[in-house]
């Protein structure tokens, strides 16, 4: 796996999420993937933040997909190495507040196995 195939991964993540296409973005990740996020935390408190498997991912983003129809992630930073990308973007959703977001994709053989959503 190299940094530029990485960050590859990175920028189809970008174009799955922007584009609401929930397959494309579930594609990028290994079927027992772990995603973390205080979002979680919030709105699904029984998950801790943590949601493991596509099964999980899936319900979490299409109920994002639904509620934020404006939801657009605009990049700021990439940094790839051969193992994870470090990605800081701004979440943009008509009437709210932009907000700065860091998060750090873990990849193995070509597939997201764990990502992790860092954000005030």
């Amino acid at each position: 796996m190299s940094a530029q195939k990485n960050e590859t991964i990175a920028k189809s993540w970008f174009e799955a999420f922007n584009t609401k296409d929930l397959e494309k973005l579930l594609s990028l990740y290994h079927s027992d993937a772990k995603h973390f996020s205080p979002k979680l935390k919030i709105r699904k408190p029984e998950t801790n933040g943590l949601v493991i498997g596509q099964a999980a991912l899936r319900a979490w983003w299409k109920d994002a997909f639904e509620r934020l129809p404006t939801l657009h992630y605009t990049i700021t930073s990439l940094t790839a190495n051969n193992k994870r990308v470090f990605m800081e973007y701004v979440r943009e959703v008509e009437g709210e507040e932009n907000m700065l977001v860091a998060e750090i994709l873990e990849i193995e053989n070509d597939l997201i196995i764990s990502s992790r959503v860092y954000h005030g």
